[in-house]
């Protein structure tokens, strides 16, 4: 379906003829307007698409026209595809290189502009099935506690605020960007709810789940911070009274890690699986952990199952009486 939505000015390329940047800049309209993807994911696969073609331009030895890209074969793309190994290039980040060209030809296609079917013919790079590394329990409430950074010299409120925004991360299983997008009015009073709503990824919301505690600890950094936090701003501050930034949580994690003996993987995400990890251990339903997490595929959610499989299999392998 065509889309409806004014085509943006072309993008300047000096590889691309400007009746492909055209098709390229209402591409990327439409994945914002229609399709509702992150700023960050725009940005990737905007970039992706220009170093294809900047590829293309060397490869052929000359502009790439929309009538030439339309003609594309699979082979050049396998050399492109090369040509990024060669540049030592993770095997994620061609998945998605080729996932943003493959939806670029598609809208090609959609628009009338020609089939490149060799951008479907070429298979996807084999990566390798990384597992999370959840936190055990004892770890991840220690990473909640303010008192554990008590020696650093840093106001009390700072360390309080960065402790309620790891609760919340363990707590509720929220994306950090989730947490540190939250609306004062958000969340509620302790005793006043025990829901919230989260805006997660392409903009899509969700209820969780929030521990009494949690809040709490949130009441208790909201009223040691020094600034206004009114109804319509961020819950959480930096130290200016600006949003805070993802960074400083990040910083403040390594910090406690090195303090509590934690590996290098035990980052702020670790906490969201950790909450998954935990939960599914203790019964929880898988579909249900899918709502929470906001994962949009029950495979996506299915990686902790392995995770669960491999503590049952310790258990079982320290504790089975051998014959």
């Amino acid at each position: 379906m065509p889309n409806s939505q004014p085509a943006p000015p072309p993008l300047e390329l000096s590889c691309a003829a400007a009746d492909l940047t055209a098709e390229m800049a209402k591409w990327l309209s439409h994945l914002r307007a229609e399709r509702r993807l992150s700023g960050k994911t725009l940005e990737a696969y905007a970039r992706d698409v220009r170093q294809f073609l900047q590829f293309l331009a060397e490869h052929w030895g000359g502009e790439v026209t929309l009538g030439r890209f339309a003609r594309l074969e699979a082979t050049d793309v396998r050399a492109f595809m090369a040509a990024r190994r060669a540049d030592e290039i993770a095997g994620r980040s061609l998945m998605r290189a080729l996932a943003g060209l493959r939806s670029f030809g598609r809208f090609l296609e959609r628009e009338g502009k020609g089939r490149v079917g060799a951008l479907a013919s070429v298979r996807a790079p084999k990566i390798k099935k990384s597992l999370p590394k959840p936190l055990p329990v004892a770890a991840a409430k220690r990473l909640a506690d303010a008192d554990e950074r008590a020696g650093e010299e840093r106001e009390t409120w700072v360390l309080i605020r960065d402790a309620a925004v790891m609760a919340l991360l363990y707590g509720s299983g929220l994306r950090i960007s989730e947490a540190l997008g939250l609306k004062r009015r958000d969340v509620p009073a302790p005793g006043k709810g025990d829901t919230l709503i989260v805006h997660g990824k392409g903009n899509k919301t969700r209820m969780v789940p929030v521990l009494q505690n949690v809040l709490e600890q949130i009441a208790e950094y909201a009223a040691a911070c020094p600034y206004n936090l009114p109804p319509d701003g961020p819950m959480f501050v930096g130290a200016r009274g600006g949003p805070l930034s993802p960074r400083i949580i990040q910083l403040a994690m390594e910090r406690l890690r090195g303090g509590l003996g934690l590996p290098d993987s035990a980052t702020p995400h670790a906490l969201r699986h950790s909450f998954a990890t935990h939960l599914l251990s203790r019964g929880g339903d898988l579909r249900a952990i899918q709502e929470l997490l906001g994962h949009a595929s029950l495979s996506t959610t299915q990686v902790y199952t392995g995770i669960d499989t491999e503590r049952l299999l310790e258990v079982y392998n320290s504790a089975h009486p051998r014959a």
